[in-house]
């Protein structure tokens, strides 16, 4: 391995980093000005003192091999890597040509998702999962090269940070974990994050991963670090921590007043310790540039920056009417059944069965598709609910297998591992129940924003598969419905089949969909006799179709899961009975929703109920009876009228469940009700 030192680096390598060195500084310092002038760049947070470490990160990072993931301090890093001045001044004021975001995403979160230096989010450490998922898909796919990802030391407080070194570990995969350590995660100094002082020691037990102490003032140091550690990645397979020591000369960012904090001997400290004028002054007492080489290198660094400035304020700004693009891809378009409505006939299915079927007619369909989760692949056993039975004895372990219980590393990885190339199609068990999603949402909330924080240039192709709903006596943590708060979050589509062959049919056009769709599977209607279908070969459902489960004139009703099958037989008891003739809807699509069949329906019939198993309380009724209330108005001959879950959590004992959740009984009266109204 070369070894890097000032006496032995070439002559023109030690001028391309103190041109480096000296523009990324002038940008730096520079930054807050836009601000001065109303011009942007409202979050700034200043690099100088990791000036070492952000340079070698940066010359090690390959192009065509190497994914880097850096975080919002890494502006050096990413001039290193190649961006250019202007790109990152266009990131900066926000302008339409930012190669990161299109002025979509915050200042300061530098990216160039062409040359896979990533666009990630502002929630510090999320980054490192997607550093492991793209890595696990170089190992299966036999590609060289390493994911770098970036952040500082308090950074490593966050569970996702952890999950990743755990599972990069545990998976021995090809990732450089660099920890930019200043001493401060604000204003909080790194004695109150943790009890080690060199925070890289809170994973020194970890089997199959290096840690790699540096200087990261230090140019020289820094680069042997980082070159040793993408070495020992490639040629070993397993992940590298790279603790840099920094020191953080400025304060955390613009909105920070780090005198507040810091005494005048800190603050002179770290003065004196500046990276960039401790290279400066190497040069020259070693002789290898000359005060004049340097003058130069430091005049043309300012030309360049002004140049970049000049052209970057030039650049458009963002258009307002671009708002709605790139928030949801668009979806694979079925082919042979385009309605989603089929008339076959034949043996019936479970959808437990349909799921399971589907899932390995798709894997054969594309064989760039994986599925991890909670269980999923332990011999016979699939999945809490038998769903994956069989997939990897007939698939292989590598595209089939169990993931650790961190619902943060199952979907993290998932979004990362479709980075590496856009033909990959993951299905993941987020959690073994709907109940125990929520340690991931910040991840869910990554996967929803990624299409359109990046202008389109990245979408998430993951179906989320969730076990959701309760009628199980289930109780706490196995009964509840998310819908209802997830539906609040652009980005991603949101399925939830009544019977067997819609199942089939959404989960196909999912798996062969860009982007991001959540799956909910009613789990009490898995081996339900009244969910079961016929399900032709290869069916499809397009998005956002709903099916007419039921004609009727007299009242509408729009529900989806569970409570489809009861609201249709509370349909046929009130037609016996009172002679009522009761549409019955099953939306099939949450999101996109179709609009258009519900209205239809709500102007032949006049009246509307809602139902789902969700709380009535702010669940997603809630929206659908505000738009039939807004919108159809004036055909209305009642009130839009509501009914679900209420507003508690859902008992265990099978008294409490009865009484929370909605039932035939309680839909048949409220339908009486309003059909009486």
């Amino acid at each position: 391995m070369k070894k890097y030192d000032i006496k032995n680096t070439d002559i023109e390598t030690l001028k391309k980093w103190y041109h480096l060195m000296t523009l990324g500084r002038a940008l730096d310092e520079k930054a807050p000005s836009y601000l001065l002038q109303s011009l942007g760049w409202s979050y700034h947070a200043p690099y100088a003192g990791h000036d070492g470490i952000q340079l070698a990160i940066g010359q090690v990072f390959t192009l065509g091999e190497d994914f880097l993931f850096p975080y919002y301090r890494d502006m050096l890093t990413v001039l290193s890597a190649g961006m250019t001045a202007e790109e990152i001044i266009l990131n900066g004021i926000s302008k339409a040509t930012d190669p990161g975001s299109g002025g979509r995403h915050m200042s300061n979160h530098f990216a160039k998702p062409e040359w896979h230096i990533e666009n990630i989010s502002s929630a510090t450490g999320t980054h490192d999962l997607h550093a492991a998922g793209v890595a696990r898909a170089m190992v299966y796919y036999g590609h060289k090269g390493v994911a770098i990802t970036s952040h500082g030391e308090s950074a490593t407080s966050e569970g996702f940070v952890y999950e990743a070194i755990n599972g990069a570990s545990l998976e021995r995969l090809p990732v450089i974990f660099v920890i930019q350590d200043n001493g401060y995660g604000i204003s909080v100094p790194k004695s109150e994050q943790t009890a080690n002082r060199k925070v890289a020691e809170n994973f020194s037990g970890f089997k199959n991963l290096k840690i790699i102490y540096c200087n990261g003032k230090d140019v020289f140091d820094s680069m042997n670090a980082m070159t040793e550690a993408r070495e020992y990645a490639i040629t070993t397979r397993n992940p590298v921590i790279v603790q840099a020591n920094c020191v953080r000369i400025g304060s955390h960012s613009n909105s920070d007043k780090h005198t507040l904090y810091r005494d005048e001997n800190e603050l002179e400290y770290v003065k004196e310790a500046d990276p960039l004028m401790k290279f400066r002054r190497m040069l020259l007492r070693y002789k290898r540039l000359t005060e004049e080489e340097l003058l130069q290198i430091e005049t043309d660094a300012k030309k360049e920056l002004s140049a970049a400035n000049r052209k970057a304020l030039s650049a458009p700004d963002p258009d307002p009417k671009s708002i709605y693009d790139f928030v949801i891809p668009e979806p694979y378009q079925p082919q042979k059944y385009k309605e989603g409505i089929h008339q076959a006939e034949g043996e019936k299915t479970f959808m437990v069965n349909a799921i399971n079927e589907t899932l390995k007619a798709e894997f054969r369909h594309n064989p760039d598709t994986f599925i991890w989760g909670q269980d999923v692949a332990n011999k016979e056993k699939g999945g809490v609910f038998n769903v994956t039975k069989g997939m990897q004895q007939e698939f292989g372990d590598a595209r089939v297998f169990s993931a650790p219980i961190a619902e943060d590393y199952i979907v993290g990885t998932a979004n990362g591992m479709s980075r590496f190339d856009p033909k990959i199609h993951v299905v993941i068990e987020g959690a073994e129940f709907a109940d125990y999603f929520w340690p991931a949402v910040e991840q869910y909330v990554e996967c929803t924003h990624e299409y359109w924080r990046s202008n389109g240039k990245f979408a998430p192709n993951i179906t989320l598969r969730l076990a959701s709903g309760g009628y199980i006596g289930g109780g706490l943590y196995h009964s509840q419905n998310i819908e209802g708060a997830l539906t609040t979050l652009p980005g991603a589509r949101i399925v939830c089949p009544s019977f067997a062959d819609d199942a089939a049919g959404l989960l196909r056009t999912s798996m062969r969909s860009k982007g991001f769709t959540l799956f909910l599977e009613p789990k009490a209607l898995y081996n339900s006799v009244e969910a079961a279908a016929v399900v032709p070969e290869d069916f499809e459902v397009p998005f956002g179709k709903a099916r007419i489960r039921r004609e009727g004139t007299d009242l509408s009703i729009i529900t989806y899961g569970n409570t489809t099958h009861f609201c249709l037989h509370a349909a046929e008891r009130l037609e016996k009975e009172g002679g009522w003739k009761v549409e019955v809807i099953d939306i099939r699509s949450l999101i996109p929703l179709d609009k258009e069949a519900i209205f239809e329906s709500v102007k032949k019939t006049s009246k509307a109920l809602v139902v789902h198993e969700d709380k009535v309380f702010s669940g997603f009724g809630a929206e659908l009876a505000a738009m039939i209330g807004g919108e159809m108005f004036r055909y209305l001959d009642g009130p839009v009228e509501r009914v679900g879950s209420t507003f508690t959590p859902v008992g265990f004992n099978p008294i409490l469940e009865k009484e929370i959740l909605p039932d035939e009984a309680k839909i048949y009266e409220a339908a009486k009700n309003l059909l009486e109204y």
